[in-house]
């Protein structure tokens, strides 16, 4: 997913806020489920953030055209973890490591095979 980073993104020095990588990470997992024509959130079913690992390698700023990589790595019952980089002219400037939790009813379930699909 292609991200132009606009001024509400940055800092007073123009830098991306550390804060908004995240939002840039969640926005493309979301995305995920859009192009797909589906939610992250149905039925009572969603992913929650059990754990995250950021590395910030290079800043972004502002106009910077970024592009958030994700890239499923590991897969159990209920659970998946993630690899996601942002890229700048073909250099990962960020990356993080996203464990997720799937719940059903605010419950640890089963990952339904057709998200599995998803990633």
């Amino acid at each position: 997913m292609k991200i132009r980073v606009y001024y509400e993104d940055t800092d007073i020095g123009g830098v991306v806020y550390y804060a908004n990588y995240l939002k840039f990470c969640e926005r493309a997992r979301s995305e995920l489920f859009f192009k797909k024509g589906l939610s992250p959130y149905s039925e009572n079913q969603f992913f929650v953030v059990k754990h995250f690992e950021a590395d910030y390698l290079k800043p972004a700023v502002f106009g910077d055209i970024i592009e958030v990589k994700t890239t499923l790595f590991n897969i159990n019952r209920a659970s998946l973890e993630l690899l996601q980089e942002i890229i700048r002219d073909n250099e990962v400037i960020f990356k993080a490591k996203v464990k997720l939790a799937f719940l059903k009813n605010n419950k640890p379930s089963k990952i339904p095979q057709h998200i599995v699909d998803i990633f």
